[in-house]
């Protein structure tokens, strides 16, 4: 289904722009009406890294003329394997100004407003008013739906993507377009049990993936605001980096969705930290208590090797992880031989156990589980194994 174009055409376009964009009007779905609508568009991408970097390079280089960039990090290093917006001299520097920066060396022509800020309830309305259409770029779940709810609150649509290892997804989400088009909470009604999926950061992504999904969201994106073609209203496209496969699959109007169903019970912006959960309830009881800092940790460690206290140190990271920094003295044993029970196995019952993880909210998961089992004066690292190196071992590299 097509749709009417977001945006009316700007009065004209410029010699200097004719030029810059003649690949464009020499398309004839384009052409000079579409072209003059993307001058005329204003267009917010949440998030400058790995899905915001490729959005919002090809929406400048396409001549979308305003691009909000919500954006409230710093370059890091490890975001130049797959946020191509920013470059080495940029580290350390805010990602805002970084992509801004990039932005005007692809295409002077486009103005740049940045929000430079966490979004939030108190501020995501306000942020969102005056725009045509949000790319969505953001990595965690609670914003996802903040997003969502906000959006759909302002009558604004926008295009989602999501990223992981080597699979990627991405859809259009504008309920406000026609009566049978769902809303994000359609296609996913409830937020996965916290812990249950990792985030980039713990799991990893393909660099050139966020490539690979984020020019879907722009071609998306330049099709909503010239009117051409089939957006992906009511679709869900897949992609399988490994397979080298896509796929396409139906998403329907849920009448019982929380938000745009026949009798909402979401009718204004909630607790979305409540909601999603970044740890389940049952590993906030197991860590309450039971939480020590790496400088607890590394005096323990002192203790074991004096012989004065004797404990198991238990890594619960993935193999590959493991290979890239570790704290002296741990054992690994992944998150998933505890969620399988072959973990307990392992474990000896008169030593305590010590269990860490990158951050520590898997190893509070698995705490959880431990506790379960019997072991009462079992404790995880606050922190886990980046604490360890921000505040102990430096010379082991991040990840």
């Amino acid at each position: 289904m097509s749709f009417p174009a977001l945006v009316e055409p700007a009065d004209e376009l410029t010699i200097d722009e004719v030029r810059r964009y003649s690949r464009h009007l020499i398309i004839p779905d384009v052409g000079m009406s579409g072209q003059k609508r993307l001058k005329n568009a204003k267009v917010l991408v949440i998030g400058a890294g790995g899905l915001g970097s490729p959005a919002l390079l090809y929406l400048a280089a396409a001549g979308v003329h305003t691009l909000g960039i919500a954006e409230f990090d710093e370059v890091d290093e490890s975001n130049l394997q797959r946020q191509i917006i920013h470059g080495q001299s940029d580290i350390g520097k805010s990602k805002a100004q970084s992509a801004k920066e990039s932005i005007a060396e692809t295409n002077p022509y486009v103005n740049v407003i940045v929000h430079e800020t966490r979004l939030d309830n108190d501020n995501v309305m306000e942020i969102f008013k005056g725009y045509d259409l949000i790319v969505d770029g953001t990595d965690n779940f609670a914003t996802r739906y903040m997003v969502n709810d906000a959006a759909y609150f302002l009558g604004i649509p926008y295009v989602w993507g999501s990223i992981y290892r080597f699979d990627g997804q991405a859809s259009v989400f504008a309920p406000t377009l026609a009566d049978d088009a769902p809303c994000y909470r359609c296609l996913y009604p409830e937020p996965p049990p916290p812990g249950m999926v990792p985030s980039c950061a713990e799991g990893g992504v393909l660099g050139v993936l966020c490539a690979s999904i984020g020019s879907i969201q722009v071609n998306e994106a330049i099709k909503l605001l010239t009117g051409i073609g089939e957006p992906l209203v009511g679709k869900l496209m897949i992609y399988d980096a490994l397979e080298m496969e896509y796929r396409k699959l139906k998403v329907r109007k849920d009448p019982n969705c929380a938000l745009c169903g026949e009798n909402p019970t979401v009718t204004g912006l909630i607790d979305y930290d409540a909601f999603c959960g970044a740890i389940s309830d049952d590993a906030a009881e197991a860590a309450a208590g039971s939480t020590i800092s790496v400088v607890q940790l590394e005096h323990m460690l002192k203790e074991r090797e004096e012989g004065t206290r004797d404990f198991v140190l238990v890594d619960v990271r993935e193999p590959n992880e493991y290979e890239i920094n570790q704290i002296p003295g741990s054992v690994l044993i992944p998150k998933g031989d505890f969620l399988n029970g072959k973990a307990l196995e392992q474990l000896p019952s008169d030593k305590q156990i010590v269990m860490h993880c990158k951050s520590g909210v898997r190893s509070a998961e698995t705490l959880a589980i431990v506790k379960g089992a019997g072991y009462a004066d079992a404790v995880h690292v606050g922190g886990g194994v980046v604490a360890w190196v921000n505040q102990i071992d430096p010379s082991q590299p991040s990840y």
